[in-house]
């Protein structure tokens, strides 16, 4: 996990001046694709994934390197076939993941948070998930596994297989020619990631569209259709952690209200969407009809309001590359404690941005909590060994925080329930 760490401190800059960049261009070219909400809900979301990750927080059925040892038939000799049958292998895992995700109501809770925002950009693609506690991956690698593919191949690639799925989430890419038979594109993945009854549940592929074109879910996009944004049980929240478990706790209501025991059973791994008739009659959830003339979702936003949610963002992001910086010398309880308090900080200005009456008393919760805890030690992790005035400048951002729950919700008395726009 301290190497993913590693790896996470150059790739997550690159991101964001990726992002940064798309928001730049499309203001001069006056073809914006951001809203600020909505981008600081995708990249906090990104910032709990990234966490969760790299501090391994999932119970794994079964390892790769288990199944390797288990059932490898052959070994691969030649170094280059080694690492190209590694990528097609992980490819089709990857692409068969991601149609369960899309087609079985209980694992389409780890998905949902990734197709949740009403845009599309950059941004979106670090919409993660966080409810992926259930590590079953390596059960799909089972073919690699059988061909002997060695698990450092397996290990080097998956980062690299999955940052490289970042670039296509753009609207200012068109069709790519030849491409397009070949990998997945931005016109692919936009029709993936759109709600139009032409393109759901389409483009499932995540380097290669080879397995769409065999498997039967591949889709154009289509020059009359054009793409609408989100999932048809809308969010309603730019709470990340909120939207990660959205989808289980309806699964959880709808089973404990069944009447049957065969639908409190089954309802876990029928189609995604799928709900007993006598719980559907009794409790209706909105759904989006008509894709055109939905309203998206939009909270009450002065320009101060969302200053303080970038600068939220920001500070999250430096606590989070400092814990990367830092692994080893935290330790794994120390990094426990430092990951819980950047969970805490996001649920709580996200919870600011919603409006949320509630969402001051988590604000001076956190806010407090890290004063005190920097008083205790006088110090913040070990941040006064790099920096003599580290733990003043996280006592500052603590003080700030308490300020900002206060003000936003006793000062800057904005409506507290989400306003809805066209």
């Amino acid at each position: 996990m301290e190497t993913y760490a590693t790896a996470l401190l150059y790739a997550i800059p690159f991101f964001v001046g990726l992002v940064l960049f798309e928001v730049l261009y499309g203001h001069f070219a006056k073809k914006q694709k951001h809203n600020v909400m909505d981008t600081v809900s995708s990249l906090s979301s990104g910032l709990t994934n990234i966490i969760k990750d790299s501090l391994g927080l999932a119970v794994i059925i079964v390892s790769y390197p288990f199944l390797l040892e288990h059932l490898a038939l052959t070994e691969i000799k030649a170094t280059w076939l080694v690492w190209l049958v590694g990528f097609i292998a992980l490819d089709f895992a990857g692409y068969w993941n991601h149609r369960l995700s899309h087609h079985v109501n209980f694992f389409w809770n780890q998905h949902v948070i990734h197709h949740s925002s009403e845009e599309f950009n950059l941004a979106c693609a670090l919409r993660q998930s966080i409810s992926n506690i259930l590590g079953y991956f390596p059960l799909l690698l089972i073919p690699a596994a059988l061909l002997g593919v060695p698990n450092k191949v397996i290990a080097i690639l998956a980062p690299i297989h999955l940052f490289a799925q970042f670039w296509y989430h753009t609207q200012h890419i068109g069709k790519m020619g030849w491409l397009e038979y070949i990998i997945v594109t931005p016109s692919q993945h936009r029709v993936h990631h759109a709600i139009n009854p032409e393109y759901i549940d389409k483009n499932l592929g995540q380097i290669l569209c080879i397995w769409d074109r065999m498997f039967g879910t591949f889709q154009k996009e289509l020059d009359e259709v054009p793409p609408q944004y989100g999932v048809l049980k809308p969010a309603r929240t730019w709470n990340p952690i909120i939207i990660n478990f959205q989808h289980i706790w309806r699964l959880i209501k709808d089973a404990w209200r069944a009447k049957s025991y065969w639908d409190k059973f089954r309802i876990w791994f029928m189609p995604t969407g799928w709900r007993p008739q006598d719980v559907k009659a009794k409790y209706p959830v909105q759904i989006i009809e008509d894709v055109y003339n939905f309203k998206k979702f939009k909270t009450q936003a002065s320009n101060n309001l969302k200053g303080y949610s970038i600068f939220q963002l920001l500070a999250n992001t430096a606590l989070m590359m400092f814990m990367f910086y830092n692994y080893a010398e935290i330790g794994f309880e120390g990094l426990l404690f430092y990951g819980a308090f950047v969970f805490v900080g996001i649920y709580g200005y996200t919870t600011l941005m919603d409006r949320d009456s509630y969402a001051v008393w988590v604000e001076l919760f956190r806010g407090i909590a890290g004063l005190a805890l920097i008083v205790l030690t006088g110090d913040w992790f070990g941040f006064n060994s790099y920096l003599p005035i580290g733990a003043y400048l996280v006592s500052l951002y603590f003080s700030i925080t308490v300020f900002g729950g206060i003000y936003f919700t006793y000062f800057e008395k904005e409506s507290a329930s989400p306003k809805l726009a066209s």
